[in-house]
């Protein structure tokens, strides 16, 4: 007999049993609990999340705080972005907003180089090809 633990209320006999369920937020069905995930907002936000999860290898690859601190830093990118809609729509920025701005883009910074922001450096060489391409050019200028 199943002790009251593994015991599912509407489980198939098919069907493999958990002896708890996960909130909607841990499965990933919804970003907030109670909020409606069809608003712009939250869109927004998730589209920043799968973003950042892509450039660390992808869920999996991602550390239980790893993904805490990229849902921070979806959140605050997005509040940023409602921001700078509302500087744009001013044509400028009150002294509070402008400094909850700031706090803000700096809070994000922190967060970015926590998972691994890096500066990568362009690379500036040119190849033979291009350099090929460049004289040839040059050359029919002159022709």
């Amino acid at each position: 007999m199943k002790s009251a633990d593994e015991i599912v209320v509407g489980s198939s006999p098919d069907r493999p049993q958990k002896n708890r369920q996960r909130s909607r937020v841990s499965n990933g069905s919804a970003l907030l609990p109670g909020v409606d995930g069809r608003s712009p907002w939250v869109r927004r936000c998730k589209d920043v999340i799968a973003a950042h999860l892509s450039d660390l290898g992808g869920l999996d690859n991602c550390s239980a705080a790893e993904h805490s601190i990229v849902r921070r830093a979806a959140v605050l990118t997005t509040e940023l972005e409602v921001l700078e809609v509302r500087f744009a729509k001013a044509g400028e920025a009150d002294a509070d907003d402008l400094e909850t701005y700031q706090r803000c883009a700096n809070s994000l910074r922190r967060l970015l180089e926590a998972i691994g922001l890096q500066r990568r450096p362009r690379d500036v060489s040119l190849t033979l090809d291009q350099i090929q391409t460049e004289h040839n050019v040059d050359a029919m200028v002159q022709s």
